[in-house]
């Protein structure tokens, strides 16, 4: 057991040797070891603090000590490995992944460790090959629809800004972050409260993982689509995929939140899908320094302050308009999928040193908002709102408007004080005709009630680009307890693409819990 004191509040530019030696002084302690658990800032009410949290290892009756304190602060827990334990059935053939995105690569690593030998099959190309076919689809090049920012090894986190916070409290969050560390993610992502690894070292955390699969004995086919399954009644026997059929009785379906063809394909199979609520909206720009002084004020620019990150929220008659994936110093990235579609991201690197910063501005859509009679009624929604912004603009650069514009419902014809970052390039116009009635009016109302919490976030010169559609997944491949679908023994929807995840990390978490599920059940290969 540890002990572990919370909540040590600090000038924000105190070494952290600080909080290790408040900790001991708060716990009346001379001998123990202590080391940094976690650390945050707190820049509200005008004060910038560094909030800390101690791990203090080596005292003796832990427990004991600890309630003896009866400080609200310091609290003692077990330290409990990830260790599985393997069923005894046995498994006819190798577990099938399908999808090498968080939720996918952290179920085939976790089968692989435990001698299951796991088949991998990813739609979408190697990341070296992937880099390639953005690069070119940014550079004005055709896209690539089975290779893009939605599909690839490391799925669309591989283009992200590298988030690994999650609203979720899962013991399993110490053990993704550990296996993140242990191929090479940053030793800082183990102690800050706000973890994250950026766009360009996440691709070769995802790189070595997979290595790390193939190594065990696991395969990773890419550029190989899932085209159908093989039932036997209401059984999985096996799963078609280009270039053939393979016979299997398990297979994790990690699709991720634009597999919308595989979507319509499982719901002709008989798989039970439902539909589930999604966002829509804009990404917003503004200058990096400009976040930064609303945020430390006086403090902007100090070399002890990272880049500040902002969460808004605003809920007006059951509907929420809130930003999501913010990016410090980060890129909006194109990130269509389909042709004939433009679709508007976030990215940063992991010293999130770009000029500007940027977040999605979502708006919160139900499934009564495109009720359809099917349970693929979001995708239409969705494609219809990237089909008008390439109407709009008559390629895949993408629309784009002024805060300022948008707010008095004039298009924009130039930019302000903040360059656009979208790499396709922009069509400045009026981003109204590309976003439903409800998002866009909605936008307009909180802009001014998110500038009062945050100084300047409603900036005239502040910069709007859409449509943001892939915040998550529009469908839920529906599941039981056992994480198995409710209509095809044999197939475990997992992470967000399924609609069990948002994000890293929790998309990660549902991927290690599907493995253990197959564990649990089946004896090694």
């Amino acid at each position: 057991m540890s002990l572990f004191v919370s909540g040590l509040r600090l000038p924000f530019d105190a070494p952290d040797e600080e909080a290790l030696a408040l900790a001991m002084r708060q716990c009346g302690l001379c001998e123990g070891t202590p080391s940094l658990y976690r650390r945050s800032l707190d820049a509200r009410h005008g004060k910038i603090n560094k909030v800390c949290s101690v791990r203090i290892d080596g005292v003796d009756g832990e427990e004991a000590f600890a309630q003896r304190l009866q400080m609200p602060s310091v609290r003692y827990k077990k330290s409990e490995p990830f260790v599985l334990e393997p069923g005894a059935a046995a498994l006819g053939h190798r577990p099938v992944v399908v999808g090498l995105g968080p939720a996918g690569l952290f179920c085939a690593y976790i089968l692989a460790r435990y001698g299951y030998r796991p088949i991998v099959f990813e739609r979408g190309g190697a990341l070296e090959e992937r880099d390639g076919a953005v690069r070119r689809f940014w550079d004005g090049g055709a896209l690539d629809p089975e290779c893009n920012i939605q599909f690839g090894e490391g799925g669309a986190g591989a283009y992200s800004d590298g988030k690994l916070t999650t609203r979720i409290n899962d013991p399993l969050c110490e053990t993704v972050l550990q296996i993140l560390h242990e191929n090479g993610a940053p030793s800082e992502i183990l102690t800050q409260a706000k973890p994250h690894i950026g766009t360009d070292l996440l691709k070769g955390v995802v790189g070595r993982m997979r290595r790390a699969i193939e190594t065990a004995g696991g395969e990773v086919h890419f550029r190989t689509r899932l085209t159908g399954l093989v039932l036997r009644g209401d059984a999985l026997a096996g799963l078609r995929v280009d270039g053939g059929e393979l016979a299997c009785e398990r297979a994790v379906l990690a699709l991720g939140h634009s597999a919308r063809d595989t979507f319509g394909m499982l719901h002709e199979a008989g798989v039970l899908l439902e539909p589930k609520p999604f966002s829509v909206g804009v990404r917003i720009e503004h200058t990096q320094a400009a976040i930064d002084r609303a945020m430390y004020g006086k403090h902007a620019g100090h070399p002890a302050l990272p880049p500040a990150e902002y969460a808004l929220s605003h809920r007006e008659g059951g509907r929420a308009c809130y930003s999501f994936c913010m990016c410090p110093g980060g890129t909006v990235v194109a990130a269509a999928s389909e042709p004939g579609g433009v679709v508007t991201n976030g990215m940063s690197s992991h010293a999130r040193d770009g000029a500007n910063a940027n977040a999605a501005l979502v708006v919160s859509v139900q499934p009564e908002d495109f009720a359809d009679g099917t349970p693929l009624g979001g995708i239409a929604f969705q494609r219809k709102l990237e089909q008008a912004a390439y109407a709009a603009t008559r390629s895949y650069r993408a629309p784009c408007q002024t805060v300022g514009d948008f707010l008095t419902g004039r298009p924009s014809k130039r930019a302000g004080a903040v360059a656009p970052t979208y790499p396709a390039g922009v069509v400045y116009g009026d981003l109204t005709p590309v976003l439903p009635p409800f998002a866009a009016d909605l936008l307009r109302r909180s802009l001014p009630v998110f500038g009062r919490k945050l100084r300047g976030f409603d900036d005239s010169e502040a910069l709007l680009t859409g449509p943001e559609t892939r915040t998550s997944s529009p469908v839920r491949i529906v599941r039981g307890a056992d994480m198995s679908s409710l209509s095809i023994r044999g197939l475990i929807p997992c992470g967000e693409g399924a609609g069990y995840a948002g994000g890293i990390m929790s998309a990660a978490i549902d991927g290690i819990r599907a493995a253990s599920r197959l564990v649990s059940e089946f004896a090694p290969l």
